[in-house]
């Protein structure tokens, strides 16, 4: 699915080209009279080489060039605080033109540099330990947020870094922003954009399931599924949209989109919490409830935070529950954590929401009672 082409802008604002994956510029173009195939000579100076100047892009006729710096613009979200951590991970916060303000990550590590993109002011959903949920949701980002923190981050990090994967854990939940998270999508994934392939980028879900069979239809990338527990009970606690798409109904989803060759996995993140999904028997249960999917498991140890109510496992718990999955065949993957120094690490971004969903004040409420 591509973005649909935005309308000839008449009034004083421009359009955003970074709103546009190859097809929605190329129709863009179209309407305002131009040949089509200039899309990919666009695309390629602005994701490749990062310009946000129409006068510098020299294949480009004058003329068009002078259209495009009258009706249109390059405009990311603008990066107003930068940390770095001991680790070397990098956490940008990206202010939008609503006040609001987002959360990108950057980790780098031997061979690779994968970005963390968010997807929404917040988040719609309430999973219990996380803490971008709790700050409430705003809106979904634009197809120009979500790749605009890629455009960014590319810049910002120049010859020092190279960046080889993104993946969509970041603010938000991907799958209830449909459309923009596509478009950003094929971006990432053109060879006139960032030429990345499918298997370096990666979309995490908490299982929107009717969304999740959507994205099948347009596209393969990586998916990786917040699961977290074993059974509906514990899940519904932890993930509240377990109510409406139960666990049954998600991993029948995820065997949909993976398809039946077993080539391809399904990665499920699994936030180990003390006492809470982090024993034996729920290993063991682990190991029934995906013995029919193809699948690999990321054990996650949970990042605290201010009045989560969680701890984190115990090494040796966490040692105990990897064995218990291997054991019977799994590839099993401990996520080192990164970035928690400056609070960049899972389940810890938080941006400034402009809560409109009255949940920061609940969760207040509660705290004071």
């Amino acid at each position: 699915m591509n973005s649909a082409p935005a309308p000839v802008n008449t009034s004083a604002s421009k359009v955003n080209l970074l709103d546009f994956d190859l097809k929605g510029l190329q129709a863009f173009l179209v309407e305002i009279g131009e040949k089509p195939f200039r899309a990919q000579q666009i695309l390629q100076w602005i994701h490749q080489r990062g310009l946000d100047d129409f006068d510098e892009m020299s294949n480009l006729s004058k003329a068009l060039r002078a259209r495009l710096a009258e009706m249109a613009e390059i405009r990311a979200p603008e990066i107003v605080f930068e940390q770095k951590s001991g680790d070397g991970t990098r956490k940008w916060v990206l202010q939008l033109d609503d006040g609001n303000r987002i959360e990108t990550v950057f980790i780098p590590e031997e061979g690779r540099g994968t970005l963390c993109v968010s997807s929404q002011v917040g988040c719609a959903l309430e999973c219990s330990f996380c803490s971008t949920a709790r700050q409430g949701f705003n809106r979904n980002l634009t197809a120009a947020e979500i790749i605009g923190q890629v455009w960014t981050a590319q810049r910002r990090l120049g010859d020092e870094a190279r960046l080889t994967n993104v993946v969509l854990m970041g603010m938000g939940e991907p799958l209830l922003n449909f459309n923009n998270v596509v478009t950003a999508l094929n971006l990432m994934l053109d060879d006139f954009a960032y030429c990345m392939s499918k298997r370096r980028v990666t979309l995490s879900t908490s299982g929107v399931v009717p969304a999740l069979d959507r994205l099948a239809e347009v596209t393969d990338v990586a998916l990786a599924v917040s699961l977290h527990a074993t059974d509906d009970a514990l899940r519904d606690e932890l993930v509240p949209i377990n109510k409406k798409y139960p666990i049954r109904e998600l991993l029948e989803a995820c065997k949909r989109y993976v398809g039946q060759e077993g080539r391809r996995k399904v990665t499920f993140e699994y936030v180990l919490l003390d006492g809470v999904n982090d024993t034996p028997a729920h290993a063991r249960a682990l190991v029934r409830l995906l013995s029919k999917v193809p699948s690999k498991i990321n054990l996650i140890p949970f990042n605290p935070f201010p009045n989560s109510g969680y701890r984190c496992s115990t090494p040796e718990a966490i040692s105990r529950f990897q064995n218990i999955l291997a054991a019977a065949g799994f590839t099993t993957i401990i996520r080192r954590t990164r970035g928690d120094d400056i609070d960049a690490a899972c389940g810890q971004l938080v941006g400034k929401v402009e809560d409109r969903s009255r949940r920061t004040w609940r969760l207040q409420q509660v705290d004071a009672a």
